[in-house]
């Protein structure tokens, strides 16, 4: 039977002859003697139970430390990742930015360049046009004055053959 603090306040003992009946206070005595020592053995068990989570506690505690550190340093490690892939980021397009620039440049001397040809083509054009038209309307001419000189013959040889034939 579990002995409560508020069973040893209501305990009443009988009185005897003498005082109180010897052998119901000894029962009481042994009984509250095995409660307390009940108690001690429980309160040594939770001692050491206590004890023990401390120092799991502890332990827990180092782990947490160590993990804390190892997440701030990998979070330092992510960082300095982060910046330093920015960084190369920030270099190829740089990069890439210049080389675009450089085949722009080049894509523009280019279309001058063919725009100049062009242009000379076209010049060219004009005055070969102009050579063309000047060798044909030559050539007209000499045409024109061959059929005239054959007229003037013709007429030259009907002339001829009139004057023979008046004769």
């Amino acid at each position: 039977m579990a002995l409560t603090p508020l069973d040893i306040q209501q305990q009443r003992f009988r009185i005897g002859f003498r005082g109180y009946d010897a052998k119901e206070v000894e029962t009481f005595l042994e009984q509250a003697a095995n409660a307390c020592e009940d108690l001690q053995r429980e309160n040594l068990r939770l001692t050491d139970e206590v004890k023990k989570m401390q120092g799991e506690k502890g332990e827990y505690q180092r782990r947490e430390g160590t993990f804390k550190r190892a997440l701030l340093h990998s979070q330092k490690v992510l960082d300095q990742m982060q910046e330093n892939a920015r960084r190369q980021a920030d270099v190829i397009v740089a990069e890439a930015q210049t080389k675009a620039d450089k085949l722009l440049q080049h894509a523009q001397n280019r279309m001058a360049q063919l725009q100049e040809a062009i242009a000379d083509l076209k010049r060219q054009r004009v005055q070969v046009e102009a050579e063309i038209t000047f060798v044909i309307e030559s050539h007209r001419r000499l045409l024109e004055a061959g059929r005239e000189a054959t007229r003037e013959l013709d007429q030259h040889d009907e002339k001829l053959k009139i004057l023979k034939a008046s004769k």
